[in-house]
């Protein structure tokens, strides 16, 4: 009964918002405004312009969340590459899609090469660096599609970490995607995130 509950959960699709003839959220600075109306919603907009409403992560989500971000936070504290994000930060794509990692990385001179003005708003940049983290009601098919999105808007290396099955998955530029089949493995920030490793057996499902 339990297991069937969960996959109910994993199989709830977000949901999806066409506003199109009533509010132009293809524009960036309305999208701004409209989330900061709406801020205990969690929004993305599609490359369509229409809004993605997300359920929001568990407890135990939530939780692997906030070590993941600081762990990566506290490598780039270290060695202050550049800048890292949290999941509230949203970046607008070259595909005019606005998208929000669980986890995200930029180079410095990347991040300052953008007018203040717009690094106060939805940011017009892809990370060279981001997770998404899956939750129990992230479904999995969707979220390798938001994958594919990242990697084809300009990110360096990407991670899809799947605590649920204890998988996850590497994007690289022009490569073929990575499947790890254990937490007992670490991941590599390779040239991305240089020196900084991740070992997957602290984003395992608790008992």
């Amino acid at each position: 009964m339990l297991k069937e509950k969960v996959q109910a959960i994993q199989d709830t699709e977000p949901i999806v918002l066409d506003f199109k003839g009533i509010i132009d959220l293809e524009d960036d600075d309305k999208l701004f405004d409209f989330c900061l109306q709406n801020r205990e919603l969690r929004i993305e907009r599609t490359q369509e312009g229409r809004l993605i409403i997300m359920l929001p992560v568990g407890g135990e989500g939530g939780i692997r969340e906030s070590t993941l971000n600081l762990h990566v936070a506290y490598w780039n504290k270290t060695n202050k590459l550049g800048k890292v994000f949290s999941s509230s930060g949203g970046f607008i794509l070259g595909n005019r899609a606005m998208r929000a990692p669980d986890v995200s990385f930029i180079e410095i001179d990347r991040w300052k090469a953008i007018p203040l003005l717009k690094r106060k708003k939805f940011a017009p940049i892809c990370p060279d660096f981001v997770v998404e983290l899956r939750s129990e009601s992230d479904n999995l098919n969707k979220l390798k599609e938001k994958m594919t999105e990242w990697m084809a808007n300009g990110c360096r290396l990407a991670w899809l970490i799947d605590p649920l099955e204890e998988k996850a998955y590497i994007y690289r530029p022009n490569k073929e995607i990575e499947e790890i089949s254990s937490f007992n493995e670490k991941l590599s920030g390779e040239n991305v995130l240089p020196g900084f490793e991740l070992d997957l057996s602290e984003l395992r499902e608790e008992e």
